[in-house]
């Protein structure tokens, strides 16, 4: 078994050659790993298989008011160390992974009530 040498390879292009690069947008030089990771993250909310299907089956209309809110809330339960909460939203309960950012699941205002929510550790009432 021969070995090949990557750096000799003339398909990779770039190997070996190290370039400083400028910080990126509002990050400081002196700035912490975290830092640059969190600048470079995009905080957009996603949506589990089971919450798009549950999400279109009921005919909740999502726009851009209503998604800007669940960011918001989103966001205020991320500041408070909340790991897994329930965001209460005019007709509509969400449960959602802060930590993901992922909607778990959506119930519409007609199901909600009688229902047990389980595995929380906070509530948003937006």
């Amino acid at each position: 078994m021969s070995h090949i040498d990557p750096l000799k390879n003339s398909q990779v292009h770039g190997v070996g050659k190290v370039t400083p690069q400028a910080p990126a947008k509002g990050v400081s030089k002196g700035s912490s790993f975290k830092e640059v990771l969190e600048s470079k993250l995009d905080h957009e909310i996603t949506f589990s298989g089971h919450a798009l299907e549950r999400i279109q089956r009921r005919e909740i209309k999502f726009d851009e008011t209503r998604l800007n809110k669940l960011k918001t809330a989103v966001e205020m339960a991320d500041k408070k160390g909340a790991r897994s909460s329930l965001v209460l939203m005019e007709d509509l309960a969400l449960i959602v992974s802060i930590k993901n950012r992922t909607v778990i699941t959506a119930i519409d205002g007609r199901n909600v009530k009688e229902n047990v929510f389980t595995n929380i550790d906070s509530a948003i009432i937006v």
